[in-house]
């Protein structure tokens, strides 16, 4: 059974059983606290909470989809069997209809009858409960009433079984998941072997979430107005499954694409593997990132796409392929997909155009970085020694753009070693000597100390307010500041009115004389994106990150430094606004 034909039987099936099918939502999600699309119920999360309704919009409320997602949290571990970032959804959403015996049932019906799927080899995990929330006794019941066995439904606790909120609030529940056992074979932890054991036996496909509370800005779990069901299946791993594969990219999904990757020619070793599947996973993701109108940038979606491109352009390079490789790749995800998702073919030359601009500028930095490498790594097997000079690789990178990341790669190639504590030791130290240029540009460091920190924080608080003023899609594309001036980059297609100007600054100048604290902490940089902290220029930031919290107003990552009240900054005055480039305006202000 193909995918096509999975994802098919799941929607048709639940259509029969009164869910409406509604199209996917693009990857660029309305809420705008959210990067991207990272589940089937991110459309609906309205409705959820009860602010919309859906016999208004959908004249339903069981709804059904395939939706598009994409999650950075897996990006790291692309290149085993089973991690993907771009993914589709199949799920089936009550909206205050039928909740955990009906969906509970829906699952277990669809993967025995219509899939044919071995009900002794399927395995539940269910939410044990915490100080706040009770253990779900009522869905372990329910699956012992179909028939699962009791060794066969485990516990877990809030990290493996508690879904939710995709942003920083919204709504979420306990979850109750179908795990596949792979094997059969239990590894040496023997009858301790089951769902999440990391022998990978085990592998997850289905994740159903009862869904009641919401998570508010108060850091509350309130009960949401209506009950609602969300669940989640990837359409990759049901299909790996069904077709009895021992990874996802041996599906029909990737075939066509690593086949094609192979055509380049080389020995596939068990690295080279490795990058076929990255090449195939970060590629297709690119490819709808940028139909749904991403464009590769320094911040927020656009420096995801950059990286996942990059890194599809790394591994084609390192695998020895032509230049226009990826071109012939890229055509052939638009034909698979042109189907299913005809806006892919809609935009698969505006798709092909921005893929080969990036590629064409990233490659020159590649080439030149090929040849500087090539030079460090003969220069160190003459002297016979085993590892890289690190302040060589670091210039390396530094100078030409060079990824540590290839230079790791072409290392290990080679069986010579990197210093990687070393190398971040010199990246931080590099920041600092930043710092420190910044510091004389403003006359000495007690003159730099105070009026960049005001200046720092007011742009914060400057940040802010344009977002509330002009909407959520506002985002900084630069600064910088002297001792006269602050100069604030930030991308909107045309003038401010005086009314949005005079706003902004009230705005602004109201902060300043609430007083309020200004919060410093080190955080890693992942758990800063989950608490909803802003980040920019993220290739910037190394694993831990410093983040500024002005009360509940603002919150950011920033290199600092910042005042330790609102009310040191002083007046804000803006003086002029105008164009800075296409589709970025540049704001000129003073602090009195």
């Amino acid at each position: 059974m193909e995918s096509r034909e999975i994802a098919t039987k799941f929607v048709k099936f639940f259509e029969k059983n009164n869910h409406k099918i509604i199209e996917s939502s693009s990857l660029l999600p309305a809420d705008k606290t959210v990067l991207l699309t990272t589940a089937g119920m991110q459309q609906f999360a309205p409705y959820f909470k009860g602010e919309k309704n859906p016999e208004k919009d959908f004249k339903s409320r069981t709804l059904t989809s395939v939706q598009k997602c994409f999650r950075t949290s897996d990006l790291e571990s692309v290149g085993d069997e089973t991690h993907l970032t771009f993914f589709e959804m199949l799920g089936n959403f009550s909206i205050g209809d039928y909740f955990k015996k009906d969906a509970i049932n829906y699952a277990l019906k669809f993967l025995i009858e219509d899939l044919k799927l071995d009900k002794n080899r399927i395995s539940i995990t269910v939410f044990g409960g915490n100080n706040l929330i009770p253990k779900d006794f009522e869905a372990i019941e329910l699956w012992k009433k179909q028939g699962i066995a009791e060794e066969k439904i485990f516990e877990f606790g809030e990290k493996e079984n508690f879904w939710g909120p995709p942003g920083p609030t919204g709504p979420c529940g306990p979850c109750s998941e179908l795990h596949y056992d792979l094997t059969k074979k239990p590894c040496n932890k023997g009858k301790k072997c089951g769902p999440n054991c990391e022998c990978g036996r085990f592998l997850e496909i289905w994740n159903l979430v009862f869904m009641e509370y919401n998570f508010t800005d108060k850091q509350k779990y309130e009960n949401l107005p209506l009950k609602n069901i969300d669940t989640g299946m990837g359409l990759e791993r049901i299909s790996m499954i069904v077709q009895n594969k021992k990874t996802l990219f041996e599906t029909d999904i990737f075939q066509k694409i690593i086949n094609n990757i192979q055509k380049i020619g080389y020995k596939r070793t068990e690295e080279a593997k490795r990058m076929e599947r990255i090449i195939a996973d970060h590629l297709r993701g690119s490819v709808f990132l940028i139909s749904d109108a991403v464009r590769p940038s320094n911040i927020e979606q656009g420096y995801i796409l950059r990286r996942v491109l990059r890194k599809s352009i790394i591994y084609l390079n390192l695998l020895g392929a032509e230049p226009n490789k990826i071109l012939d790749l890229t055509e052939l995800i638009i034909n698979e997909y042109k189907t299913e998702y005809k806006d892919l073919q809609k935009n698969k030359k505006e798709i092909l155009t921005i893929i080969k601009e990036e590629k064409n500028k990233f490659q020159k930095s590649l080439d030149k970085g090929f040849v500087e490498i090539k030079k460090i790594i003969e220069d160190t097997k003459k002297q016979k020694k085993k590892q890289l000079p690190t302040k060589e690789i670091f210039q390396l990178y530094d100078t030409y753009g060079f990824p540590f990341e290839i230079t790791k790669e072409i290392a290990n190639k080679e069986k010579l070693e990197v210093n990687e504590e070393e190398f971040y030791d010199m990246f931080k130290s590099h920041q600092e000597v930043s710092r420190a240029g910044v510091e004389k540009k403003f006359g000495g460091v007690g003159d730099f100390g105070e009026q960049v920190a005001r200046q720092h924080t007011a742009t914060h608080l400057l940040h802010q307010a344009l977002r509330e003023v002009l909407g959520k899609d506002v985002r900084q594309a630069g600064s910088d500041l002297t001792p006269e001036r602050i100069r604030f980059d930030f991308n909107f297609n045309r003038a401010l009115t005086e009314e949005e100007r005079k706003k902004i600054e009230d705005i602004v100048n109201k902060k300043i004389k609430e007083s309020i604290p200004v919060k410093c902490e080190t955080k890693k940089f992942k758990d800063a994106q989950k608490e909803g902290f802003l980040a920019f220029f993220r290739d910037k930031y190394g694993e831990e990150v410093s983040t500024y919290s002005i009360g509940d107003f603002s919150k950011e990552v920033c290199a600092g430094p910042h005042v330790q009240n609102t009310k040191e900054i002083g007046k804000f005055r803006i003086l002029k606004e105008k164009s800075s480039a296409s589709g970025i305006r540049r704001i000129k202000a003073v602090l009195e």
